[in-house]
């Protein structure tokens, strides 16, 4: 019998993500019975304020998720190698945010307005992995783009905030910037060069083939989502912003891709909007985009560098649609259809 309300979990209630996720859990009305906050023992003490009751942050144990539907993930990869399994072992359902287990072949990696069939998969470990924030943008944007035109390669140069790798990382940007200003010493701690006022071509540790962790997540996720084997090549970049990622994006086609047919394509496209008009200087913006549940696409040009070949910038807030929003929509298509 189908459930009319769900207990859900939220792992990591304490950080950017899991913020976002109590705000937008009561701001889409999803259908709550009980919700369990979960964090590490240093969150002792901490509330947070649901549909006009506190809630108080559990601490995360092996016996967290006997009661729970659906648990949300967003407390980092190691966590969720130790816990994920235990919550779904336990009953639950689990939107895990980290990069534990999006590359596993048996666990769906999902942006619904994208590959929402490849939920169906779920059962096979009741896991279900949400991408990284930079690949979520990025395929809403790509995603018809391919079915019209076929793409067969793309560059992608990634501008992303500093939300992205948490509060103390946003806290380091103020801080430097404020210390800047007074003629302070400014400290180093979370970024490897200084974040205030630059840009560091530099997140996650690198690999042997010097491409960095976070570059090789959006190669290799674009394609699991999309079903692709399309080739791609990306660098991305720390800038000093607090909130959003921005994405240059140059597209090679298959097929004949005129500008004028590619925007008729995008405005119709779900989760989307085109924000582009250069003669009225509309193009989306890291402040544009914050706070809103939109992928925004503008600077859409020809690249008259390739015969069938296009330009794009794209913009979304990642702790909403790159991270938050987008479990929570994993999490309403599975009580849609699946649950």
């Amino acid at each position: 019998m189908k459930k009319n309300l769900y207990n859900i979990a939220i792992v990591g209630a304490t950080g950017v993500v899991g913020g976002e996720l109590i705000k937008i859990l009561e701001e889409r009305n999803f259908p709550v019975n009980t919700l369990k906050l979960l964090a590490s023992d240093r969150s002792i003490g901490k509330s947070f304020t649901f549909r006009g009751k506190d809630i108080p942050v559990d601490i995360l144990a092996d016996n967290s998720f006997t009661t729970i539907d659906i648990a949300i993930f967003s407390a980092g990869k190691d966590r969720s190698l130790e816990f994920a399994p235990k919550a779904a072992h336990a009953g639950a359902i689990v939107i895990d945010n980290s990069s534990a287990f999006r590359m596993e072949n048996d666990i769906p990696l999902i942006v619904p307005e994208v590959n929402r069939h490849a939920l169906a998969s779920y059962t096979q470990k009741k896991i279900i992995a949400n991408p990284n924030c930079s690949t979520i943008q990025l395929v809403v944007a790509l995603k018809p783009i391919h079915d019209h035109f076929t793409i067969k390669r793309i560059v992608v140069s990634t501008y992303q905030s500093t939300s992205g790798a948490g509060l103390k990382a946003m806290d380091e940007l103020s801080t430097q910037s404020i210390n800047m200003f007074s003629q302070k010493n400014v400290a180093q701690k979370v970024f490897p060069k200084r974040i205030a006022f630059n840009c560091i071509p530099h997140i996650d540790s690198f690999s042997q083939e010097n491409y960095t962790l976070e570059e090789l997540k959006v190669i290799y996720e674009t394609n699991k989502i999309m079903n692709t084997s399309f080739k791609i090549t990306c660098t991305a970049v720390r800038v000093p912003v607090f909130y959003s990622h921005a994405e240059s994006v140059n597209v090679e086609t298959e097929k004949p891709c005129p500008i004028e047919k590619v925007r008729s394509v995008l405005k119709t496209a779900e989760g989307l909007e085109l924000f582009d008009d250069p003669k009225e200087l509309k193009y989306p913006t890291q402040i544009d985009a914050t706070g809103k549940d939109t992928v925004f696409v503008g600077r859409l040009r020809r690249d008259f560098s390739l015969e069938h070949g296009l330009n794009m910038w794209v913009v979304a807030d990642n702790v909403r649609k790159g991270a938050a929003l987008n479990a929570v929509q994993i999490a309403e298509e599975l009580i849609k259809s699946y649950l």
